[in-house]
């Protein structure tokens, strides 16, 4: 679904970036240069927080992919906190809830949290260390040809 030639451009936007606090320390990563990179293009933000979405409260303990994003969607990989709990199930679910999100808005494009085992776009976590690669709701929406930009979050 493609929104009307007249209509603004929705992205979806993670929400920390908008300035909800709901990353993992329960703060958020409120980045102005996209806000205004956003209005200059005319586009509407369309926030979203997979973990939460997934069922994670927030705050909530870090976690670490313990293989690629592809491998943990393909189910050859987990996604567990630093104290040991699998929470593979919550992230996955907040995956499949920002495509359907996606999907039923007509979303082509997303602005993510860069770094963030769900959001990261060009770096992630895996197993306690920065590593090259998306996070799951990014391969997620790749997958599905939606165009992922990481964004760093800047106050």
């Amino acid at each position: 679904m493609t929104p009307p030639p007249d209509e603004p451009e929705r992205v979806l936007v993670s929400a920390c970036l908008l300035g909800r606090d709901c990353t993992y320390k329960g703060t958020h990563n409120r980045d102005s240069e996209l806000m205004a990179r956003l209005e200059a293009e005319g586009a509407v933000a369309v926030p979203f927080c997979p973990e939460e979405h997934g069922g994670l409260g927030t705050p909530r303990p870090p976690a670490d992919l313990t293989a690629s994003a592809s491998e943990v969607l393909a189910g050859r990989g987990r996604i567990v906190t630093r104290g040991g709990r699998d929470v593979t199930e919550e992230f996955l679910k907040g995956a499949t809830g920002a495509l359907e999100l996606c999907q039923r808005e007509g979303l082509q494009r997303a602005f993510l949290k860069e770094r963030s085992p769900s959001c990261g776009c060009a770096a992630t976590h895996v197993d306690g260390e920065v590593v090259d690669g998306p996070g799951v709701t990014a391969q997620r929406l790749r997958d599905a040809g939606i165009v992922c930009e990481g964004i760093e979050g800047r106050q």
